[in-house]
């Protein structure tokens, strides 16, 4: 085994006093003392040469570098977790997926039930994180993941296309008497951090020479900005696609009804082509493209906004 691997005993008093935030409770977990974990997470810091706990009489929290260890990890101990269940099962058709947060909250999860109904017999296991699974590490079988494509010797498929625009609550829409883009320079903007496309880029395809000194909010990820903008708190910038359980019932709605949009292909299916022999991966990733075909979801049609020559945009930064 490879000289950086460390211990698995360590690992798993890591995981699970990070989870548990008690040293105590984790000992009890892995039955153990808490003198056996408290030296096997140091042990564990001497290996990495990294501090992971603030420790206090009466708490333990994680470090900023341990937190991102745990992100790091979390996906590769989920994946053994779920292969040793399976091997104890005779499981032998199964699929471990990785995605984004909003994702995976927003997309994936709604429409797990059909995914089940029409496979049941593969079992299925996921994690997320916004850290891209390392698939070297046997972490996962395919990876979502968010962003511009540039991840060479995997396979790479692109989940939709994907419309960003100015989303709002109904109300908020309302009371703030948005009629025309330009009325969006005097609302509270909400900044969705890690986008492919950001405000100044719609501003700038709408030939408006905007951009915004600040925003009245800022998220990294993509279903906080959308739950903001729920509560009526301002203006977001998101996907449609993601925005769909919002926009199906009503929470919210496209700011303008002409299609003042900026188009962007964000989200993909990523794995190794040596995954593609395995039926049940290949079920996953056709079941998702099956489902994200290129006619326009009801929501668009109602309000107006498929694709026409004389909509304003311009291809997002992919």
């Amino acid at each position: 085994m490879s000289s950086s691997f460390p211990p698995f005993a360590c690992l798993a008093a890591f995981e699970a006093v990070a989870r548990r935030r008690n040293f105590s409770r984790a000992a009890s977990e892995l039955h153990l003392t808490p003198s056996a974990v408290s030296h096997q997470v140091a042990k564990l810091e001497q290996f990495l040469d990294i501090r992971l706990f603030d420790r206090t009489a009466h708490s333990v929290t994680l470090t900023i570098a341990g937190d991102d260890y745990l992100a790091r990890v979390s996906g590769a101990m989920a994946a053994i977790s779920a292969a040793t269940d399976n091997a104890r099962k005779g499981v032998r058709n199964s699929v471990h997926v990785h995605s984004t947060p909003s994702f995976a909250t927003l997309w994936l999860m709604p429409r797990l039930k059909d995914f089940a109904k029409h496979h049941p017999n593969i079992s299925f296991s996921m994690s997320s994180s916004v850290v891209h699974s390392d698939f070297t590490a046997g972490q996962t079988d395919i990876d979502i993941r968010y962003g511009a494509p540039h991840w060479p010797q995997l396979t790479v498929r692109p989940v939709f296309d994907e419309q960003i625009m100015p989303l709002a609550s109904p109300a908020f829409i309302r009371r703030h008497r948005i009629a025309r883009p330009e009325d969006l320079m005097h609302v509270p903007l909400i900044q969705s951090t890690v986008g492919v496309v950001q405000w100044p880029d719609w501003f700038s395809a709408q030939n408006i020479a905007h951009t915004p000194a600040s925003y009245a909010y800022r998220f990294d990820r993509a279903f906080m900005a959308l739950d903001a903008a729920v509560q009526g708190l301002g203006v977001t910038f998101e996907s449609t696609s993601i925005g769909e359980p919002h926009l199906q019932k009503g929470r919210l709605k496209p700011v303008f009804a002409s299609g003042e949009y900026l188009p962007v292909q964000a989200h993909f299916l990523v794995y190794p082509e040596r995954h593609a022999q395995r039926p049940e991966v290949m079920s996953f990733v056709n079941w998702v493209l099956e489902h994200t075909t290129s006619a326009p979801d009801p929501q668009m049609r109602r309000a107006g906004l498929e694709r026409s020559s004389g909509t304003r945009a311009r291809p997002g930064r992919t």
